[in-house]
Parts: C-alpha cells; sequence; structure tokens
C-alpha cells in the first residue's frame, strides 16, 4: 500500500507510470535510510544525466510537494510520514476486503491434486501434491478465481495387474482384512522382487490388466474391493490434513471417455503405428513419441489424461488446469499438452504443469516398488506426540491439550513442507519442523497464542481503569479512536505495520508463482516482526494515550497470522 503512494508520488517527476516506478522501488538495506528507496538508473539514457544527479533534482521535486526525500548517490530514500499515514493503514487492515484481488475475476482454475494411487499407502511422499494443491486452492479463491479441486486418483493402469497377480499368487484373505494396504504393499513389493528372476509375472500382470479392462468379474471385484479399502485409509489422512476435494474422480472415470479421443486423433492423422503400438510422434518438438495405444490393445497415462483434460475443460468448464504433479513428470505433461494442441484445443495453452521438488525423509527417498515408504499416518502421529510433550512441559494447565497438540503437530508438518519452494527437493525433519523456534509452523502458532495473551492482558487493563473512573470500555476496532501520536509509533511497531500493509503485494506474487512458499515466508517475517514490536515497546500496560494504537496493531498482526495460517491449511490455536 505505502509503495504504491510513493510510486504514485514519484510517477509524475519521472515520465514513468506508477507500474514502471512500483517495479523499480526498492527496501532500503538499513531502517534508519527511509522507509522506500528508487534507484535512478533507469532514467540516465531519458534524461541525459548521471543517475546521481537526477537523484538530487527528484528529492528536490518531491521535497517541494512535502515528502520527505534525500538523495543518497544513485537512489532517492524517501520517509512516509509515520502520523499521517499510520491511522488510516491501521484501519485499512481492519476492512473485510483487505487484501482480496481480482487478478482472476472470476474465471475457473481446476487444480489437479494429491492423486494417490490405490492399494498404496499414503505415505509422507503424497504430502506436497495435497498441501501445495490445496494452499494454492486457497490462494486462488482469494485472489479473484473459482477453484476447482480435484483428487486424480490412481485407480487404473497396469499396477492393478500387478496387485491382482501378487494376490492371485501369495494373497491371504485374513491378513487382507485385518490390514489392507500394508498387506497390498507387501504384495507389490513381492511381486517386483519375484519379478526380478521370474519375468513370467510381468505377463501374467499385463493379462489381469486386460481383463480388468476388458469387464472380467474376479479382476472388477478384487479391484473394487482395492478402491475401497484404500479411500478410508486417504480419507483419514485428508480429515487430518483439513483437506476438502469439489471433485474426487480416479482415472477409471474416464474409461469411457477414452474411446471419443483415440478416434479423434485417428481422424485428424495424429495416430502412427509403432511396433505394433499407437503414437503421436513428436519428434520435431524434440520429444519422444507420445504413447497412445500399447501394443497389448491397453490404453496408459497419456490417454487418460488427455481424455480427462477434455472433460475438465468442456464439463467442468474449466478456464485453466493446473497439475500439481512432481517434478519428475514433466516431460510427460508436455506431451500430453502438446498432443492437445495439435489436436486443435487452443485452450491447452491453459494447462499448466506445477512441478515440485522430491520429498526425503531424513536423508531417505522414498519408493513404493521397494517397500521404503513412511507412513503419513505415523509420522503426524509422531509429530503430535512431541508437540503434546512441549506444550505439557511450556503449559501444563493448558485446556483441551490434546486438541491443542493436534493442531500444531499436524500444522507443523503442512508448515515445514510449505516453507519451502516447491521446486527444491526437501529433506524433511521431523524434529526441526515441530520445534517452537526458528522458522516453522510452531513458532508462528505460538506468535498468534502470545498475541491473543497480550489482547487479554489490555482487555484487563482497560476493564480496572474503567471501574477506576465508573466507565466502559474494551479493545478500540475503529482506529479513530486509538490516538496515533509520533510516541505511540515507534520503529519496531512501524516496521510491522508497514510488513501487514504489504500482504496484498506477497499474495499477488505467490499467485504469480503458484508459489506458497511466499505466504509461509510472509508468516514468518510478520511474526518475527511482531516478536521485535513485543520486545522493544511496550503493550498492554503502557500509557493510555499509545496504548490503544499498539493494542489494535497487536489484533490486525493476529488477525492477519491467522488468515495466512489458514490459507496454507494450518489452524492458529489461541492458547499454547
Amino acid at each position: 500500500m505505502l509503495m504504491k503512494q510513493a510510486a504514485a508520488d514519484i510517477a509524475p517527476l519521472t515520465g514513468l507510470n506508477e507500474e514502471e516506478v512500483l517495479r523499480l522501488l526498492e527496501v532500503p538495506p538499513q531502517a534508519e535510510m527511509g522507509d522506500a528507496a528508487f534507484p535512478c538508473f533507469a532514467l540516465a539514457k531519458s534524461l541525459k544525466k548521471a543517475p546521481a544527479v537526477i537523484a538530487t533534482d527528484l528529492a528536490t521535486g518531491l521535497q517541494a510537494s512535502g515528502i520527505e526525500a534525500t538523495p543518497a548517490g544513485p537512489y532517492v530514500n524517501i520517509r512516509f510520514n509515520r502520523e499521517k499515514l499510520a491511522p488510516n493503514l491501521l484501519k485499512e487492515l481492519g476492512n473485510a476486503a483487505f487484501g482480496k484481488l481480482q487478478l482472476g475475476q472470476g474465471s475457473r482454475v481446476v487444480i489437479d491434486m494429491s492423486s494417490p494411487n490405490i492399494a498404496k499407502p499414503f505415505g509422507i511422499g503424497h504430502l506436497r501434491s495435497t498441501v501445495i494443491g490445496a494452499a494454492l486452492y486457497r490462494l486462488y479463491n482469494e485472489a479473484g478465481y473459482t477453484s476447482v479441486s480435484v483428487n486424480h486418483l490412481g485407480d487404473w493402469g497396469t499396477q492393478f495387474g500387478k496387485q491382482i497377480a501378487a494376490y492371485k499368487r501369495w494373497g491371504n484373505d485374513e491378513a487382507l482384512q485385518a490390514d489392507p494396504i500394508r498387506t497390498s504393499l507387501e504384495l507389490y513389493v513381492r511381486f517386483h522382487d519375484e519379478a526380478e528372476n521370474d519375468p513370467s509375472l510381468e505377463i501374467e500382470a499385463r493379462e489381469w490388466f486386460r481383463k480388468l479392462e476388458q469387464g472380467d468379474d474376479e479382476a472388477q471385484r478384487l479391484w473394487a474391493f482395492f478402491v475401497e479399502v484404500s479411500m478410508k485409509e486417504f480419507n483419514r489422512m485428508y480429515e487430518r490434513l483439513n483437506v476438502q476435494f469439489d471433485h474426487t474422480l480416479g482415472e477409471s472415470f474416464y474409461n469411457d471417455k477414452m474411446g471419443a479421443v483415440v478416434e479423434e486423433l485417428k481422424a485428424k492423422g495424429l495416430l502412427e503405428e509403432s511396433e505394433g503400438a499407437l503414437v503421436v510422434r513428436l519428434e520435431d518438438e524434440n520429444m519422444p513419441p507420445c504413447l497412445i495405444i500399447k501394443k497389448d490393445g491397453t490404453t496408459i497415462y497419456p490417454t487418460r489424461d488427455l481424455a480427462t483434460a477434455v472433460y475438465r475443460h468442456e464439463v467442468m468448464k474449466a478456464d485453466r488446469l493446473l497439475y500439481v504433479v512432481g517434478g519428475e513428470q514433466k516431460l510427460h505433461f508436455r506431451q500430453v499438452f502438446t498432443v492437445l494442441s495439435r489436436m486443435g484445443h487452443e485452450w491447452s495453452a491453459k494447462c499448466e504443469h506445477i512441478p515440485f521438488g522430491l520429498m526425503r525423509f531424513e536423508g531417505r527417498k522414498m519408493s513404493t516398488r521397494r517397500g521404503k515408504v513412511v507412513f503419513l499416518q505415523e509420522v503426524l502421529d509422531e509429530a503430535v506426540a512431541r508437540a503434546l510433550q512441549i506444550i505439557q512441559e511450556k503449559n501444563p494447565n493448558l485446556e483441551n491439550p490434546q486438541k491443542v497438540a493436534e493442531a500444531v503437530g499436524v500444522g507443523a508438518i503442512v508448515f515445514g513442507d510449505l516453507r519451502n519452494n516447491r521446486l527444491n527437493d526437501v529433506d524433511f525433519s521431523l524434529e526441526d519442523a515441530v520445534s517452537f523456534e526458528g522458522e516453522t509452523g510452531p513458532y508462528v502458532q505460538y506468535t498468534h497464542a502470545r498475541i491473543q495473551s497480550v489482547l487479554a492482558k489490555a482487555e484487563e487493563a482497560i476493564r480496572v481503569e474503567n471501574e477506576n473512573t465508573l466507565t466502559n470500555g474494551t479493545i478500540a476496532d475503529d482506529v479513530n479512536d486509538t490516538g496515533t501520536t509520533s510516541s505511540s509509533i515507534g520503529d519496531t511497531s512501524w516496521a510491522l505495520l508497514k510488513l501487514l500493509g504489504e500482504y496484498p503485494e506477497y499474495l499477488e506474487k505467490a499467485i504469480h508463482r503458484n508459489e506458497p512458499s511466499v505466504i509461509a515466508k510472509y508468516t514468518i517475517d510478520v511474526a518475527q516482526a511482531f516478536n521485535r514490536f513485543y520486545h522493544a515497546e511496550r503493550i498492554a500496560d503502557a500509557s493510555s494515550d499509545v496504548r490503544s494504537f499498539r493494542v489494535a496493531l497487536a489484533k490486525r498482526t493476529a488477525e492477519r497470522l491467522a488468515y495466512s495460517l489458514h490459507l496454507l491449511g494450518v489452524q492458529a490455536p489461541e492458547r499454547m
């Protein structure tokens, strides 16, 4: 907000428009230098002057308009009038529309996210697509889009032939009923171990998948069982993560829609035979052929993803399609989007793969085939147990400690993922994630709870004062009643207030980059800025002439922290 005001003041004196000035504006490296810095290098060519000379002239022009501006070499440093701007900014922060953007203008964005494979455990490796996708869903809604979340379950494909073949050879009904997910995993791992020495297993698996596609009763029965037990497990995890979906549709949902896609590819002369299979050649795009129909006549991922994209555009009315899927699938999506384009679907330009890096758990890379899976349920349980231990040590009299520990433990796992740039590989450390210190979810949550304690103390102080003066009152919500003076706005409160006002810029950056970590890092910055304010300036027990402003600022900080955490899918307990 303040940077936009600075851009509006500077633009008429430079020949640049406000957007151009805004892109150039910087925050000075030291707070004592000012609130904003404008580099004059970009004007040197058009004005035919040295940047330092331009800075002096620009500062003089700003000063003539009553703006505190100082030349510093090739920069103009600007200092805002705290007393004048703080009341308006604080009031704006309390506006329900603050931070709501209209980037999307109601356009519909369908987000493909989570997408675990049936008959496999919900491991820590599934966390990234789930929480990144859920955060983007909320962020896009916040920015004026209509978000639609789709859980695209991996419930079809050769893997089910392998699962059925393994069950038929080594399955035990009693063990499968008792612990279906772990037993299914053991069978899947055994299949791959045995297949290394027994090639007939792969043939058997392909035959079972062929039967499944042709509607064989036994294959369908076993497939339906694996889907049912898997969904029970997945839904328990989604409930703990506070993740919901507008649609849960497996790959199998598109079985009756693939034929039309294949026929369209044929009609447009895009399909070619290659070693018995049908492909779309993409050599001119420096990509291998996109396999559509395997030589045994069965479908494959690209076939289903083509049908899925068409359905989402035509039936779900998507204006944009986002696929929150690991970076290892980059080539696959390039192929699919290119084939869609060649089919004449201009909207393929609005299809975007949102990749993310690998998740390692304390140095270990996960592999379902090798049984190297860290169950997410076990990680969440351990995180909650550690959070409960810390809470009981810090606040043994806390009400509902188990409920708070659940919010803190699960929140620590979610935040611990989202604070990372999504493209980076993540070596997840449970101990680091659950820490109440450093750049963690519990640190932000604890700061929010600390503010609630400050506000409660302020309420009590106001109550006592009112009893003594026979008046009534509570913490001011109307900023006009906060009495901002130069003495009430210290350096740390001013820094915090400015940061709160910059939230819309952070949200816009998060949307443009499809990067929830922008908001996660913002919440950390806000929490740190509040704690500096808390330690430097008296709040609840300040004199009444400055307390109202500082308490109102604390209240707005708590609201922004809670809302930002909500966007990330993390709760903000009021007591910890």
